[in-house]
């Protein structure tokens, strides 16, 4: 299936505008809405109880003051979260009544700084109440705008269904309660494993995405010895069994533009073409402003912290033809996007999510 053409690409606020607020606040999400973002994305874990809550991770030491909590001592434990060993706090040890009680903190301090005076100010938020901040800007806005999106992450399916908290279950139930489990609401559903996101297919109508890293593979795969791992799903057709049951792809985007080991842009790699090929939309991740992040070409100075031209990045993969971006910094996406829109006009793509 050849791809259509649609106006512009997507801007995500990939966890609001953790470039400038505490991710996964509501003042992070009012502000991604406020800078232009046509979604704004949650991450969702389970709570002991069964609630959806949006964090990076199930492990909330890194974002949360919980390790300064002595009522919650006894909850630090290790565990083997997608085979990996990892010590902390976990959602899943806590009912989301005691979730309500911490309060989130900055999870890169040293690259940003700037968000540490925020820290204790915010909590944490229930799926529920990102898709509350949502709908109170579309009934601010009004039935002819354009609507903000919710653009959700299940983390760790395979972890939380194995005790007995199965994502899918209390994502649609969520997303049925609400009335969006329908033909044309303005969700997406993304996740980096396969498994959940086949049984998704039958049991909803949005648009799910199949994200990518550029290393390792789906846990999914690894728990039952598939040796495919994310590369191998790029391949044409590997692309084309995604299409079966996915709309889009959400690529790492050293995926789409490759880098070489001492972080220097190379070529594109053609996965957007193959994509498109098959009629997948491209959504990449993450657009961030930190030198750290980007190529070294676009780096302004050797301090990590700074920001560095993220413009010239954005438009290069805007040119590369992707239909979407996922990034922390939705104001400079969304002028990139400007720019690219009136140096280059509309260029072919993949249907818009829910198109």
């Amino acid at each position: 299936m050849t791809a259509s053409l649609v106006d512009a690409p997507v801007v995500i606020a990939h966890r609001g505008v953790p470039g400038s607020r505490l991710e996964h606040t509501r003042p992070s999400y009012l502000l991604g809405i406020e800078e232009g973002a046509d979604y704004i994305e949650p991450d969702v874990v389970a709570t002991k109880d069964g609630a959806l809550v949006v964090r990076h991770e199930n492990e909330i030491g890194g974002t949360t003051d919980v390790a300064s909590r002595p009522e919650f001592a006894h909850l630090r434990t290790t565990k083997f979260i997608d085979g990996v060993p990892l010590t902390g706090w976990f959602t899943e040890d806590f009912t989301l009544e005691e979730i309500r009680t911490l309060r989130t903190r900055e999870r890169l301090p040293q690259l940003r700084p700037q968000n540490l005076a925020l820290e204790g100010t915010e909590p944490i938020l229930t799926l529920d109440e990102v898709i509350d901040i949502a709908e109170a800007e579309n009934t601010r806005r009004g039935a002819g705008a354009d609507p903000i999106g919710v653009y959700v992450e299940t983390k760790h399916p395979t972890y939380f269904r194995g005790l007995g908290l199965d994502l899918n279950d209390r994502l649609l139930e969520v997303l049925d309660r609400r009335g969006l489990n329908r033909k044309g609401a303005k969700v997406v559903i993304q996740s980096m494993e396969t498994a959940n996101l086949k049984a998704l297919r039958d049991r909803t109508p949005l648009p799910l995405v199949q994200l990518m890293e550029r290393k390792g593979g789906p846990y999914d795969l690894v728990a039952t010895y598939d040796p495919r791992d994310y590369a191998a799903l790029t391949r044409p057709e590997e692309l084309a069994k995604i299409a079966e049951y996915a709309q889009g792809i959400g690529p790492n985007k050293s995926l789409v533009i490759a880098r070489d080991r001492h972080q220097n842009l190379l070529g594109e790699t053609g996965l957007v073409r193959d994509a498109h090929e098959v009629g997948l939309f491209v959504h990449i991740w993450t657009m961030r402003n930190e030198n750290n992040f980007l190529p070294v070409q676009w780096r302004t100075s050797l301090d990590e912290a700074d920001p560095g031209d993220a413009t010239a990045e954005l438009l290069a993969f805007y040119a590369a033809g992707v239909d979407g971006v996922f990034s922390d910094f939705t104001r400079t996406a969304v002028a990139a996007r400007s720019a690219h829109l009136s140096s280059a006009g509309p260029t072919r793509r993949a249907p818009a999510p829910g198109a």
